[in-house]
């Protein structure tokens, strides 16, 4: 059987080619959709736009450790981001050692994003995402570039599949130079270099592990900089999240079938363009809570009422009842009751139909 050809084996590696008519009308979709999605942020108050960056920075940075199976604490990870970008919290949660290297090499990239980039920068990302020189129970080589050979399987032992294999370790170091040195360089359109740039720096796979998320860092720096703005509203991370087996089949697949990365890129920017229309979506929510607000800013409500409120509108689950009110706000059911009646009253909620052993209650959001 002949052998397989990486594409850092290829003569023209890494002279990538693609076909700009499949390309540019999805670059049109995301520069619109892009300046729409930053254009409508400028609308709303400087609290609201912090708390979406928090939310944003702190689902990109879970999410980039979830597709590796790794899962943060939410409220960890939320302290963390909070505190080194300045946003009081009412709530405050301890932040281990490990979570706060995690935040900082991600707020290094999308807030220092106009920074270039080096080998000392990539070093520090990842001593910052294996502080104690381990992944899980195996030593690695930490804020270096690796020293052994790399492949992907998959498998069990002695029946692995190999899905890819790196350059050998002698070769990284050029490698990471000629990479570095076209990163920091503005020659290609941004959005199609954060495209190229990360199946460039997976196929080169230099360190012993975390490729993947310092990866994934470094596409958020270049979205960070093809927006010139160190506020994050869309997340990348968690539409790749969703596209997750597709988003490592594809990868295997381009760093295997010729120096022609079209359907690569057709794939990362359709995917892109999926972050755009949840953060959208998610902001249509945002701006439905600033009119519900604004429309009840002289109704008299208890604290009780507007924290529930307020918890329907940030994603609070299923169907208000008097007994999960009770049990949410840790209150009597006749309070409860009386709260819930009261909202009712003045138009704020309204019997849904669904019955059963209580009546059940939507937000009247409009």
């Amino acid at each position: 059987m002949e052998k397989r050809a990486y594409i850092h084996e290829l003569k023209e590696w890494p002279n990538f080619t693609y076909s700009n008519d499949k390309i540019l009308p999805l670059l049109s979709q995301v520069r619109l959709k892009q300046g729409m999605l930053l254009g409508r942020m400028k609308d709303i108050g400087f609290e609201i736009q912090n708390n979406t960056v928090l939310d944003t920075i702190t689902s990109d940075i879970i999410n980039n450790s979830e597709i590796e199976g790794e899962v943060l604490n939410k409220e960890e990870v939320r302290n963390s981001v909070a505190s080194k970008l300045g946003i009081e919290l009412d709530k405050k949660a301890h932040v281990g050692y490990y979570v706060d290297g995690v935040v900082d090499m991600m707020l290094d990239a999308t807030q220092n994003y106009l920074e270039p980039l080096d080998e000392e920068r990539l070093f520090a990302w990842h001593a910052a995402l294996f502080p104690n020189g381990y992944s899980g129970k195996d030593k690695i080589n930490v804020a270096m570039w690796r020293l052994d050979g790399m492949s992907v399987k998959s498998g069990t032992l002695g029946r692995e599949k190999v899905h890819f294999v790196a350059p050998a370790p002698e070769l990284v170091p050029n490698e990471m130079r000629k990479f570095i040195e076209w990163f920091n360089t503005n020659e290609v359109d941004s959005i199609l270099k954060v495209a190229i740039a990360h199946l460039w720096f997976e196929s080169i796979h230099p360190f012993h592990d975390g490729n993947g998320r310092v990866g994934r860092a470094l596409s958020d720096m270049l979205l960070a900089r093809s927006d010139m703005n160190k506020q994050r509203f869309y997340s990348m991370t968690s539409a790749i999240l969703k596209k997750k087996k597709r988003y490592y089949k594809i990868l295997e697949s381009s760093s295997s079938n010729g120096m022609d990365i079209t359907n690569w890129i057709v794939w990362f920017i359709e995917t892109l363009i999926l972050a755009l229309d949840d953060s959208e979506a998610k902001l249509e929510e945002i701006f439905k809570k600033v009119r519900f607000w604004d429309k009840h800013k002289d109704t008299k409500l208890n604290k009780r009422q507007k924290e529930m409120i307020n918890k329907i509108f940030d994603g609070h689950e299923g169907l208000i009842r008097t007994d999960k009110w009770s049990k949410i706000l840790d209150c009597p059911t006749r309070t409860a009751s009386r709260d819930i009646a009261d909202l009712v009253n003045k138009g704020i909620l309204q019997p849904n139909g669904q019955g059963g052993r209580s009546t059940a209650y939507d937000l009247v959001r409009e």
